[in-house]
């Protein structure tokens, strides 16, 4: 089989490996409508984690737009020539964005501390622990950090908070006296002698026993059973976290879609390779390959871009101002991405996330990136700026992503076998970023805490990680069905996964 052949059956191993198949001129402009259009409302789990460059696709999923790209004939003899082949269509699929609970519109500062947001989680995981005690440990008494009796086995419930030496502190920037404490890698806050601590409205406790610090950080809610020692500390025997959250039935899919998930373009950066973008686009938008390899682009119903898509150099963020003349530098990776994305929007539906990187704020959850910054982009409604975190639901298949920061930031304070552990984490205690807002910047939400996760999605990706991997889930009760876990990383290759009724398939 030569390479040509093998790409079209499993997939190139590089944007580079596309180069082996035919390339033909760019889609055309203005096969989308223009702006105003809103799909309804549509609802499976998979996990991706998306590279810096590396691309994933997962079926499940479609859009309303269609494509139609005609080959350009050469009008030589009418008679003579042969008949043009059929125009390619693309497959639709109802889309709905449910990134509502991730807006910040009608909130307004007031000097709130933080307290409100854990107040509100306490209260959302406890309510929810309480009711898995009976099947965990119906004989033992649930009781609160005040509540507790010297060597009374007993159940607390309330949020950990994790002690590290080695956690950076602002504090530390404008100390007097050099820190006793060794220089660390800049990747890592763990040390040995880390340890937790179990707090409610009561008080709070030193934890001791069977719970690993370096598995758990600052924010997670969980139900420990134990009893207090002779030195006030909680000796814990077990620990019951939320576990994964009930799921709806994933759909039945006859045919095949998918989803392209992008991220960690870093457009204006030295990695950037122009070249691999627009073979991606062409790729995408059917403008590679074999008439083979054009049906299945057809069936990529749409794009999201999950976050670190442009690179602005450190030495325009020097707190100095900008020089005239350096101006226009710091827009030309932005209007270099709106080029490419323009011909992705004319072709199919994208959705732009921001990340760390890019001109949002830095805070999560992170607003949708200004449409005045895709001039050409924005002028096509099958174009969506979102947020990150971003939740959508494709035919009916649940949707749910962020950019990265949540699971670097459980990297940098935890420890766990591989980057795919800890977004099974985030899953099974319910909240996809628990160190929000102790060590990742969140907003002051006063009445509520929108990184709960209350139903299973069906699809879980994080964008710009070190590797692509990807695992399936089974849930310990049946009736919370099956979950996939996937990982987008930045190696430079193009993956493709679909859904086929309830399984996943990788080519």
């Amino acid at each position: 089989m030569d390479k040509a052949s093998w790409i079209t059956t499993h997939g190139p191993e590089s944007p580079l490996d596309l180069e082996t198949s035919a390339v033909s001129t760019l889609p055309p402009q203005g096969l989308a409508t223009p702006r105003p259009a809103r799909e309804a409302y549509g609802g499976w789990s998979a996990i991706i984690l998306a590279d810096k460059f590396g691309r994933g696709e997962a079926g499940g999923a479609g859009t309303k737009s269609r494509s139609r790209f005609q080959p350009q004939v050469s009008p030589l003899n009418s008679s003579s020539s042969p008949s043009p082949p059929p125009a390619m269509e693309r497959k639709q699929a109802d889309y709905s964005n449910l990134d509502e609970r991730y807006a910040i519109q009608g909130e307004k500062y007031q000097g709130q501390q933080y307290s409100h947001i854990y107040f509100t989680r306490l209260h959302h995981m406890r309510n929810l622990l309480h009711g898995l005690v009976p099947a965990w440990k119906p004989h033992l008494p649930v009781t609160t950090v005040l509540g507790l009796e010297e060597g009374k086995d007993c159940i607390i419930v309330g949020t950990l908070y994790k002690h590290m030496k080695l956690k950076p502190s602002i504090l530390d920037e404008y100390s007097k006296e050099r820190s006793a404490i060794p220089l660390v890698k800049p990747h890592n806050f763990m040390h040995p002698d880390d340890h937790l601590i179990l707090e409610d409205e009561s008080g709070r406790v030193t934890l001791a026993g069977v719970i690993p610090p370096a598995a758990y950080v600052t924010g997670v809610v969980i139900a420990l059973h134990g009893k207090e020692t002779s030195a006030g500390n909680f000796l814990v025997e077990d620990v019951l976290e939320a576990g994964l959250p009930p799921q709806i039935t994933l759909p039945s899919i006859n045919e095949d879609k998918y989803v392209v998930f992008v991220s960690g373009l870093s457009v204006g950066s030295d990695k950037f390779n122009p070249l691999q973008f627009q073979l991606l686009i062409d790729h995408i938008t059917g403008h590679l390959g074999d008439e083979n390899e054009q049906s299945i682009a057809s069936n990529i119903v749409r794009v999201v871009v999950a976050g670190n898509s442009v690179h602005i150099s450190p030495r325009f963020f020097n707190g100095q101002t900008v020089a005239l003349k350096d101006q226009s530098r710091i827009a030309e990776p932005i209007k270099e991405l709106d080029i490419m994305l323009t011909q992705l929007v004319a072709s199919l539906p994208v959705d732009m996330m921001p990340g760390s990187n890019d001109p949002a704020n830095f805070s999560l959850p992170q607003q949708p990136l200004h449409r005045c910054l895709f001039a050409g982009a924005s002028t096509y409604n099958t174009f969506s700026s979102c947020s990150n975190p971003h939740q959508f639901e494709l035919d009916s298949v649940q949707f749910i992503g962020t950019s990265g920061q949540n699971i670097d930031n459980l990297y940098k304070y935890s420890d766990a076998k591989d980057k795919l552990e800890f977004v099974e984490r985030t899953l099974r205690w319910r909240h996809l970023a628990p160190t929000a807002p102790n060590s990742l910047g969140c907003y002051p939400y006063t009445d509520k805490d929108p990184f709960l996760v209350e139903s299973c999605p069906h699809v879980y990706f994080v964008g710009n990680q070190d590797k692509y991997e990807t695992q399936l889930l089974q849930a310990q009760f049946e009736e919370l069905g099956v979950q996939h876990v996937e990982f987008l990383n930045k190696l430079r290759f193009l993956t493709m996964l679909y859904l086929s009724g309830v399984q996943i398939v990788m080519t």
